[in-house]
C-alpha cells in the first residue's frame, strides 16, 4: 500500500509555520530597540520561505537556496543586537526557530548541504552572542535537531523511492519477459497448426500406402517440404493468396525462394494486407519464370518487396537477381528476366 502526504498540503504545513513565526515576530515589536531590523528579517524570511516552498522542480534551484541560506545567515546578525535577554528567553528571538524551520524546507527540498551551512552558522553566532548555555535556552538545539531528523527522514524516504523504482523497473521487465514468453509460445503454436494443416493430409496417405508414392505424390512431398521452410523463412511475405500462388508456380515446375530479412515489421496492417496482394499478383505475372526470388527490403528504403522473376540456368538467374546482367553493354534489358516489380512501402498520393 501507498501512504504519501499531497502536496498541497505539505506545503500548506509548512507555509502556516512560517506565518506563525511572522506573527511572533509582529508580537515583539514593542519590546525591541529598533522595530526597522526587526522588519526587515520579518521581509526578508517571508521572502525567502515563499521562494523555498514554491520555487518549481522537484529539487530547490540552487539560486532559491543560496537565497535561504543568506536569509539564515543575516537574520541573526541583524536582529540580534536590538533584542534584549536580560529579561529571559522568550519570543524576542523567534527568528532562532525561524532559521530552523526553514533549513528544514531545504533539506526536504534536498538541499540538506544548504541546511546543515545554516544552523551552523546560527550554532556559531548564539554561542558568540549569548553564550554556550544559549544552544538549550533560546532553542538552538531544537532547530538543529529538527533539521537532523528532517534529513533523516530525507533520506530513508530517498532510499524508499529507489527501491521502489527498482521495484516498477523489475516488474516491468517481468512483464515485458512474460509477454515475450507468450509471444514465443504463440508462435510456436501457430507455426506447428499451421505446419499440420499442410502436411497432415500427405502424412496421412503415406501411412495408408505404406510408404508406396508414386512420382507425383513425391514431387508433392517436396513441394510441402517447401512450403513448411516458407513458413520459418518467409513468414512475413506470406498470405493464404500468396501460399496458393508459390504452390503454383513450384507444381509448374519454377524454383521460388522466399526471404524475410524483417523489412516489413514496422508496417501497419493496411499497408501488410497491400503488399500480399501486390505480391501475390506479381507472382501471377511470373507464369513464365522458373526462378522467382521475392525478398523484402530492410527499414529506410522506400522499396518493401522486390520480386524477381528469371529464366535459364540456376547460375544465370542468381547473377540477374544479384543486379548483374540486367544490363548489357548496349543498354538492353537482359533476356534473362522475365520480370522484375518493386512493391512501395508506404503509397503515394
Amino acid at each position: 500500500m501507498k501512504v504519501s502526504i499531497p502536496a498541497g498540503v505539505a506545503i500548506g504545513l509548512a507555509a502556516l509555520f512560517s506565518v506563525y513565526h511572522l506573527v511572533l515576530a509582529a508580537t515583539t515589536l514593542p519590546r525591541v530597540h529598533e522595530v526597522a531590523p526587526i522588519v526587515a528579517c520579518m521581509v526578508l524570511y517571508a521572502a525567502a520561505t515563499g521562494a523555498a516552498l514554491f520555487a518549481p522542480g522537484r529539487a530547490l534551484p540552487v539560486w532559491a537556496a543560496c537565497f535561504s541560506l543568506a536569509t539564515a545567515v543575516v537574520m541573526p546578525v541583524v536582529a540580534a543586537p536590538v533584542v534584549e535577554l536580560r529579561s529571559g528567553p522568550g519570543y524576542a528571538t523567534w527568528w532562532i526557530a525561524a532559521v530552523g524551520t526553514l533549513m528544514v524546507v531545504l533539506v526536504v527540498r534536498g538541499r540538506g548541504a544548504f541546511a546543515w551551512a545554516g544552523v551552523g552558522f546560527l550554532a556559531v553566532h548564539t554561542v558568540a552572542w549569548a553564550g554556550l548555555e544559549a544552544l538549550g535556552s533560546l532553542g538552538v538545539l531544537g532547530s538543529v535537531a529538527w533539521v537532523a531528523i528532517a534529513t533523516v527522514f530525507s533520506v530513508a524516504m530517498n532510499r524508499a523511492t529507489r527501491v521502489r523504482r527498482d521495484f516498477i523497473r523489475a516488474e516491468q521487465e517481468t512483464e515485458d519477459w512474460q509477454a515475450a514468453q507468450d509471444a514465443h509460445v504463440f508462435e510456436r503454436q501457430f507455426r506447428l497448426s499451421q505446419t499440420t494443416r499442410m502436411a497432415l493430409p500427405m502424412l496421412q496417405r503415406i501411412i495408408d500406402a505404406h510408404g508406396e508414392l508414386t512420382d507425383d505424390e513425391r514431387e508433392e512431398c517436396l513441394h510441402l517440404e517447401q512450403a513448411i521452410r516458407d513458413e520459418i523463412r518467409g513468414r512475413s511475405l506470406l498470405s493464404d493468396d500468396v501460399r496458393a500462388e508459390v504452390m503454383r508456380l513450384r507444381r509448374a515446375g519454377a524454383t521460388v525462394q522466399l526471404h524475410d530479412d524483417g523489412g516489413l515489421d514496422d508496417l501497419e496492417a493496411d499497408d501488410i494486407r497491400r503488399i500480399h496482394a501486390q505480391a501475390a499478383d506479381a507472382l501471377r505475372q511470373a507464369r513464365g519464370a522458373d526462378n522467382v526470388i521475392v525478398r523484402t527490403v530492410g527499414e529506410g528504403a522506400d522499396t518493401a518487396v522486390t520480386v524477381v522473376g528469371l529464366r535459364l540456368d540456376v547460375a544465370a538467374s542468381q547473377s540477374a537477381a544479384l543486379g548483374a546482367g540486367l544490363d548489357d553493354e548496349d543498354g538492353d534489358e537482359d533476356d534473362s528476366v522475365a520480370l522484375w516489380m518493386e512493391i512501395p512501402r508506404h503509397l503515394v498520393a
